[in-house]
C-alpha cells in the first residue's frame, strides 16, 4: 500500500501517517527503489490501534499516557506487552465506569431523602473506597472542596454524607471539572443558598441537571472507550 492509500482506510491525512512513522506508532516502513514508502497489513493494523486509543477525547490525566504506551509497544511490535497494558487499561476504565453509575444511583438516592447509616469512616479508608490517593483527598480539602469533622485526636472522621459528597467531587473530576470551578460551583451555591449540606446542593435544579447531564455524557464516552480498547484487545491477540 501507499501512503495515500493507508491514509484513506485509516481514515487520516498522508501526514499524519508519516508523522506516526516518526513517533513509532507503526513499524519502520519500507521503501521500494523508486523511493515510494510501501506499507503492509501489519502497518494498517498499527495504524487502526493508534486511531482507537486516542478517539476519545475525554481521556486526560495518565489515560493520554496509557493510551499512548500501547500504542508505543504495538509501533515497537511487542504485541504481548501491548496486550497487557490494554487490558490495565480496560480495567481501568470499567472501574471508572462502575464508580460514574454509583454517582448517578448516589445522587438519585440522596434527591429521594433516603435514609443514610451513621457509619463512619477514616481518611485512608474513604481514599481506599474511592480508589483514590489521601493526597488527592487533602488536595480537595486544602482547595475548599468539602470539609470535615475531626475527633479528638485530630483525625478526619467522614460520614456517609462525606462520601457521598465525595463521589460527586470525583465523577465531576473524571468528566474534566476543574479543581477551581468545583470549588467555585460549590461556593456560588453557598452563597445563594447559605451553609448547604451535599443533599440541599444537589436538590438545587441547576446543579441536578448539570450533573445528570456530565455523568450521562461521561458514561456514554466511556462505554464507547472500552468498546474501542476491546477492539484494539482483539488486534493485538491477533498480532501476537
Amino acid at each position: 500500500m501507499r501512503t495515500s492509500e493507508i491514509a484513506e482506510l485509516s481514515q487520516v491525512h498522508p501526514n499524519t501517517v508519516r508523522l506516526y512513522e516518526d513517533w513509532h506508532y507503526i513499524s519502520p516502513v519500507p521503501r521500494k527503489p523508486n523511493g515510494y514508502r510501501e506499507y503492509s497489513d501489519l502497518h494498517l493494523k498499527q495504524m487502526k490501534i493508534a486511531r482507537l486509543a486516542f478517539k476519545q477525547e475525554f481521556i486526560q490525566n495518565n489515560l493520554r499516557k496509557e493510551a499512548t504506551k500501547i500504542v508505543k509497544l504495538s509501533g515497537r511490535e511487542k504485541f504481548k506487552e501491548g496486550l497487557q497494558a490494554a487490558e490495565s487499561y480496560l480495567a481501568y476504565l470499567q472501574t471508572e465506569y462502575e464508580y460514574a453509575l454509583e454517582a448517578i444511583e448516589t445522587v438519585k438516592q440522596i434527591l429521594q431523602n433516603k435514609s443514610i447509616t451513621g457509619e463512619t469512616y477514616s481518611h485512608k479508608t474513604v481514599a481506599a473506597m474511592l480508589q483514590l490517593t489521601e493526597e488527592t483527598l487533602r488536595n480537595w480539602e486544602r482547595n475548599h472542596l468539602y470539609c470535615v469533622e475531626r475527633n479528638t485526636q485530630n483525625r478526619r472522621i467522614y460520614t456517609q454524607r462525606d462520601l457521598q459528597k465525595l463521589l460527586v467531587i470525583r465523577t465531576l473530576r473524571s468528566a474534566h471539572y476543574s479543581i477551581t470551578s468545583i470549588a467555585h460551583l460549590f461556593h456560588e451555591l453557598e452563597q445563594s443558598k447559605g451553609k448547604t449540606d451535599i443533599r440541599q446542593m444537589l436538590q438545587t435544579p441547576a446543579f441536578s441537571t448539570e450533573f445528570f447531564h456530565v455523568t450521562d455524557d461521561l458514561v456514554n464516552q466511556l462505554e464507547i472507550a472500552m468498546n474501542d480498547v476491546e477492539s484494539i484487545i482483539a488486534i493485538l491477540t491477533e498480532l501476537q
